[in-house]
Formats: structure tokens, C-alpha cells, sequence
């Protein structure tokens, strides 16, 4: 018997990348002309993977998330990485939005990824490891169909594709 090759799929966020990017935008909120006093504010919690916005209005908060999103994608991570609440009011009178970086794939994804993979009869073995996949097949081309087959769906979140031998 052939022996077999697989690849992972993932979906992981670079935390020290998102915190730069977290820097760089707070860096930018206090120098901007535009958004001086308008008492913006951002945090992140490395720990919790949250980003929480606090402005005066929504259109402030947009703007903020306008300026982590550029920052955010010139560090090389995927916007999908980030699930954003509604706004909410907070008790100071201000506005409050909480996003929370995603991170692993869940079941429901998972499972999907898995139905979507096997609907297309791929000759490879599909195995949901916690918050990864473990794709096996003794052809590497049919990997790399695989791959380019994932690439072109869409799940809502970013997928990585590692440890392949």
C-alpha cells in the first residue's frame, strides 16, 4: 500500500500581528485631526482575542474600524477573522462595539467542510480533529485538488493549510 500524505486545514490568527495592528491604530486615533477629541478609544485583549471600540457615534466607530481594518490587512490577516457585535450604548453616553477574533474552526464548519469535500467525491479520508481537519489521500494530487477546491469556497472565516507531507 501506497504510503499516505495529508495536509491540516486551520484557521489561526497571528496575535502578535493583530496586536501591532491594534498599536498602530491607536497610535493613529490619537494623531488624526479628524478624531482628536472625539474621545475614541480602543482596546485589545490578547487573552480574550477581543477588540472593543468606544466613540461618541457610529459613524466614529466606523471610522475606527476603518483604520484597524487597513492596519489589519497590511499584517498580512484576513478581515473574516474578526466577528463584530451590534453597537451598543454604553452608561458613560457613548458607543461600544465589541469584535472578537476567530480562532480554530468549529463543528458546524467543520462539518460542512467535510460534507463539502466528500459531496465532490474526492478520493481522500476526512477526519475533524477539535478545532482542525486532517485530510488523507496516497495521491498528493488529489491534495492539491482539494486544496484549490477549499480555497474556492466560502466558510466565513479564514483557512490556513498546513503540515502537508
Amino acid at each position: 500500500m501506497a504510503k499516505e500524505s495529508s495536509f491540516d486545514i486551520v484557521s489561526i490568527v497571528d496575535i502578535q500581528e493583530a496586536d501591532n495592528a491594534f498599536q498602530q491604530t491607536k497610535k493613529e486615533l490619537q494623531s488624526r485631526y479628524d478624531l482628536k477629541d472625539t474621545k475614541s478609544s480602543i482596546d485589545f485583549d490578547k487573552a480574550a482575542k477581543t477588540i472593543t471600540v468606544h466613540a461618541p457615534s457610529d459613524f466614529v466607530i466606523g471610522q475606527v474600524i476603518d483604520i484597524l481594518s487597513s492596519k489589519w490587512v497590511k499584517r498580512g490577516l484576513d478581515l473574516a477573522a474578526i466577528s463584530w457585535s451590534d453597537t451598543r450604548d454604553s452608561a458613560q453616553g457613548t458607543s461600544v462595539k465589541e469584535g472578537k477574533v476567530v480562532e480554530g474552526i468549529d463543528k458546524d464548519i467543520a462539518s460542512k467542510i467535510n460534507k463539502d469535500i466528500k459531496g465532490e467525491k474526492f478520493k481522500a479520508k476526512v477526519q475533524i480533529e477539535g478545532d482542525k481537519l486532517r485530510v488523507s489521500s496516497p495521491s498528493r494530487d488529489v491534495l492539491q485538488e482539494i486544496i484549490a477546491f477549499v480555497k474556492q469556497q466560502s466558510y466565513g472565516i479564514p483557512l490556513q493549510f498546513n503540515n502537508y507531507r
